[in-house]
């Protein structure tokens, strides 16, 4: 084991290991949920808000077990919570019937209603079953800080769902343009945000609906997620397939591209594995941007 490396964002030492393995075998009776959120009280793991990061904190054991440096009890399948980290994602508990196309000018739909839902709602399992259903990539479930948006339009019929998650740790392009070096950018990345999906549902063709979209959720999202998580966000990320998509929403929106990434996976150790290359656009929330992520001496 090496003397000490960073895992979650957190730097771990030998001392951590051996005190973390030997408290996991103190309490055999603990699930891996239970482990999780007794360790955020352990290690004062929170959101600005008081919230327990249990999410981070399962995240943050996986990868020690995963490496080899510790040993977590059974998943318990017999008795999965239906949001527990391990359990598939569930179907939702709102009757489906057969949607209508809707094909019709943005102008005819507007206002449109922008939904965050909460967390277990009928609303949620619906977005889940969309991106699961209908995004090319599906649905994982989050870890750490995010936020769904589900949008019905002035009928109430479901248009679209956008969810975003954490920044990225590392992408080259992006940590030129900002002038980061590693130390700035593990203080300030909770400041991004990543937008890692966005779904029109299939049935929908609105022209400008996309672009409309994100221009509206641009202009609220860091209220939501101030009043969410206690800090506001920044900057926004995003990263699109270039084989598969042109970016012209974002395009449209004013984001900007920064470039792109290598095609490499981040668990590819011997630089054998292809994945696609993916443009990388970045959009800021504020003015100063700049000056708040990226100087020394903000507090």
């Amino acid at each position: 084991m090496p003397e000490s490396f960073v895992c979650q964002g957190r730097v771990v030492q030998p001392a951590d290991i051996q005190w973390l393995q030997s408290w996991i075998v103190d309490h055999p009776s603990w699930s891996r949920y239970h482990l999780a959120c007794e360790l955020c009280k352990l290690w004062d793991w929170s959101t600005p808000t008081g919230q327990i990061k249990d999410f981070a904190a399962r995240s943050f054991l996986l990868k020690l077990m995963a490496r080899g440096l510790i040993t977590l009890p059974p998943v318990r399948t017999e008795k999965r919570r239906v949001r527990g980290y391990d359990s598939p994602i569930s179907a939702p508990t709102v009757e489906l019937q057969q949607p209508s196309a809707i094909a019709s000018s943005l102008a005819e739909l507007t206002p449109l209603t922008l939904i965050i839902p909460e967390s277990g709602s009928p609303e949620e399992h619906l977005c889940h079953h969309y991106l699961a259903t209908h995004h090319y990539l599906g649905f994982q479930r989050t870890v750490g800080e995010n936020l769904k948006y589900v949008v019905r339009d002035r009928h109430g019929r479901h248009l679209a769902c956008m969810l975003f998650g954490a920044a990225a740790w590392k992408t080259k392009p992006r940590d030129l343009f900002m002038g980061w070096t590693d130390d700035i950018r593990t203080r300030r990345l909770s400041w991004v945000a990543n937008n890692t999906r966005f779904l029109i549902l299939p049935w929908v063709r609105v022209p400008h609906l996309a672009s409309h979209l994100l221009a509206a959720i641009l202009n609220r999202i860091s209220a939501d997620w101030q009043h969410k998580y206690g800090h506001p966000l920044h900057l926004i990320e995003t990263f699109v397939e270039r084989d598969r998509f042109q970016g012209t929403c974002y395009k449209a929106a004013n984001w900007k591209l920064v470039g792109q990434t290598t095609g490499r996976s981040r668990q590819d150790r011997y630089s054998t594995m292809s994945v696609p290359v993916k443009d990388i656009y970045l959009y800021p929330l504020t003015p100063r941007f700049r000056e708040i992520l990226c100087h020394e001496d903000h507090r």
